[in-house]
């Protein structure tokens, strides 16, 4: 099956970028309510509506959720691409359906989706509440997980573009975890078949995405709702959505966020459990916090009438302005920089650094700068 011409043809085309809130799925929502698929299923701090939709007649129960952090949105986009798939009538389709019931929670947390924060309106972190349970997000969670009785859990997240895949160089563009159940990261039973499927999909995928795949770190936490659901028995799936480059929209790793759901259930349908499967598991790289947004090098600083040539790095900052998501790059290391990467990269092969203030890069100030009066870079960006 060519996942890539599935994703064109299903790919939901109402929402797009960063910024999807409540709004933008409730009248996704309602068209894929055919046949009475959708619930309220409780409100948020501030009221609003989170929603279920259970589709499928199959004996497999799976669960999925997205946007738990209300600012990690590639997942939700990807989601909906899935359901459009479910919805469509195809062979795959009615294999999907007549194999599995796919209950989904496109938005667990509105509130942060619409102030664009990881955290819920009282400012908890919802991935850190799964055993105080004190918030009502993370309440109806547990109560649809209870409920439901799921065979599979699928927790559905985004992580920053400072990760990448090893020392290998490439950004983490998708990483997946089979969060651990106990201190001493052990594997029973239910951790194992989330190993063998993560195996799986990333056998797939690779012939798409090659290299720029991480595995994420397992260290166990019961406060965390993958540990906590891994605890209690139900293997669980950590999806983290990545940076892909020039992508910060993330509309290419939606893409293959699609594809690693697809590719999942396909192999979970025709029961095609990978061969050693915790050996190829534990062969994906992990994550490693290698990257910047920006790097240049080789940069001279005058400090005081005392050249030196250093590095420095620029990350962006993702700011709610005016209802848009800017990204706003500003100057977050400086020194020698090594074994780090920039997703853009620029020597300045010895120019001298100016700015509009005491020409010495300061950290967390605005990356606009010059480089020997004939280079001017505006939000991290070279203008000639």
């Amino acid at each position: 099956m060519d996942l890539e011409q599935l994703f064109s043809q299903y790919k939901e085309e109402t929402i797009h970028g960063r910024y999807i809130t409540l709004d933008s799925i409730e009248p996704l929502l309602q068209k894929l309510n055919t046949n009475n698929q959708l619930q309220i299923i409780g409100k948020s701090v501030l009221g609003k509506s989170i929603y279920s939709y259970e589709i499928g007649e199959g004996k497999t129960k799976i669960f999925l959720w997205s946007q738990m952090h209300g600012n990690e949105s590639t997942t939700t986009k990807a989601l909906f691409d899935f359901l459009n798939v479910l919805q469509s009538g195809s062979q795959l389709a009615q294999q999907l359906l007549n194999t599995f019931t796919f209950c989904s929670i496109p938005m667990l947390n509105p509130d942060g989706a619409t102030l664009y924060t990881r955290e819920n309106a009282n400012k908890v972190d919802l991935n850190r509440d799964s055993q105080a349970l004190t918030q009502p997000e993370s309440k109806i969670l547990r109560e649809v997980f209870e409920s439901f009785k799921p065979d599979y859990c699928f927790n559905l997240h985004d992580q920053r573009t400072i990760f990448g895949v090893s020392d290998t160089g490439s950004p983490a563009t998708l990483s997946f975890l089979a969060p651990s159940y106990n201190e001493e990261r052990e594997v029973n039973e239910s951790r194992l078949k989330a190993i063998n499927l993560i195996a799986s999909i990333n056998e797939e995928l690779q012939k798409y995405l090659p290299n720029q795949i991480g595995r994420f770190d397992d260290s166990f936490n019961i406060n965390c709702i993958g540990d906590t659901f891994q605890y209690l028995g139900v293997p669980t799936l950590l999806f983290e959505a990545g940076h892909f480059a020039n992508d910060y929209e993330r509309e290419e790793t939606r893409k293959y966020v699609f594809m690693a759901l697809v590719s999942s259930f396909i192999t979970l349908s025709e029961n095609v459990i990978v061969s050693n499967g915790i050996d190829k598991y534990l062969n994906i790289p992990q994550n490693k916090v290698v990257f910047y947004d920006f790097m240049y090098k080789n940069t001279k600083i005058n400090y005081d009438g005392i050249e030196i040539i250093t590095n420095f790095a620029a990350q962006y900052k993702e700011e709610l302005i005016e209802n848009q998501i800017c990204f706003n790059a500003y100057v977050s290391q400086i020194g020698d920089l090594e074994n780090c990467f920039g997703h853009f990269e620029y020597d300045a092969e010895g120019a001298l650094y100016k700015d509009d203030f005491d020409s010495i890069p300061k950290l967390n100030q605005k990356a606009d700068f010059y480089l020997d009066n004939n280079i001017k870079i505006v939000n991290g960006m070279i203008k000639i």
